[in-house]
């Protein structure tokens, strides 16, 4: 089983803290837990939060010595990190576990090196410091995302479960994942690239919205969507979709489009023998040729040099398993 430590900095941001075991606690590989997550700190017991809750953290920083993947949370406190979540941080890139933070869990990644000459993010609103403070960071502003070799940083608040997602898609994939995120309810393909702020205002619970018209797309995704058939369907004219798509998700419309296509050839290919052909027709990629574009520019392989690869990882957690 991959084994997730969570680190928490204090004072801890409750809602980020909360994140990779709700989102890794919702993934099954045949029929079994595909992650366990332990929670650590410096000092186990009450820890405080950014706001007036106390959590109750089980587990010290030797957690981190077996774990697969070490997550460092979202954290008020910026500079002056514990020396010791600092070693274990380095001890645990050291020996080739993967390392990731949620938020400002990145300014702890900083102070511990592990983000000298990487690209990174944070929290929008604390990118500014983080230059200013790590000019030896690449920080890339305004995404949800980065992942720079074994390191991957995430925007704060729920850019950390886009992220996890991802983490789950690399691991197991975008069949596992998109499972996951149903059962969490969260939107199955956020990338990384993705921007994290929006410049118009947040709707009203009155307003208009486009979640019906996306996942009514979602269900006709073999089919040649236009702008005009998405606006058809939202009662709307091309013009307001197009600004309240971009709006909404962060994408143009005809960008997402693209994106829940290729996750969909993606699961076709875990999960089905449907020839090249079939799975480029039945994602709405077209032809064959389309979808191998598409899938090298996403994820560096043909349909598949990916079939294969995901036939051999399952293959080999099953035998495994059985071992």
């Amino acid at each position: 089983m991959h084994r997730v430590a969570v680190l928490v900095v204090p004072p801890a941001t409750a809602f980020d803290l909360s994140i990779p075991e709700l989102v890794f606690g919702a993934v099954q590989v045949d029929d079994a837990p595909g992650y366990e997550v332990r929670v650590g700190t410096s000092e186990p017991g009450l820890v405080e939060t950014l706001g007036s809750l106390q959590v109750s953290i089980p587990h010290g920083l030797d957690i981190v010595d077996t774990a697969d993947t070490v997550i460092v949370t979202g954290t008020g406190a910026r500079s002056d990190a514990d020396p010791r979540v600092l070693d274990a941080v380095r001890r645990a890139a050291a020996t080739g576990s993967r390392i990731a933070s949620i938020c400002t869990g990145a300014f702890v990644l900083a102070q511990a090196g592990l983000l000298d000459g990487r690209r990174a993010t944070t929290y929008w609103p604390f990118s500014g410091e983080l230059v200013a403070r790590f000019p030896e960071v690449d920080v890339v502003g305004d995404v949800l995302f980065v992942e720079d070799g074994h390191v991957f940083t995430a925007a704060g608040l729920a850019a950390g479960m886009d992220l996890c997602l991802h983490l789950i898609r690399s691991d197991h994939g975008a069949a596992v994942a998109n499972a996951a995120a149903r059962l969490t309810l969260l939107a199955p393909t956020r990338i990384g690239d993705q921007t994290q702020t929006v410049t118009s205002p947040v709707p009203s619970t009155r307003a208009f919205s486009l979640a019906e018209t996306r996942a009514w797309a979602m269900d006709r995704l073999d089919e040649p969507l236009t702008l005009a058939d998405l606006a058809e369907h939202a009662h709307t004219s091309v013009r307001t979709l197009t600004r309240r798509f971009q709006a909404e998700t962060g994408l143009t419309a005809l960008q997402w489009l693209l994106h829940q296509r290729v996750d969909r050839a993606r699961e076709l290919l875990e999960t089905t023998t449907l020839p090249v052909d079939q799975v480029a027709e039945r994602s709405g990629l077209g032809s064959p040729d389309s979808l191998r574009q598409h899938l090298l520019r996403r994820v560096q392989l043909t349909p598949t040099a990916y079939r294969a690869q995901w036939r051999g990882t399952t293959a080999a957690r099953r035998a495994a398993s059985r071992g």
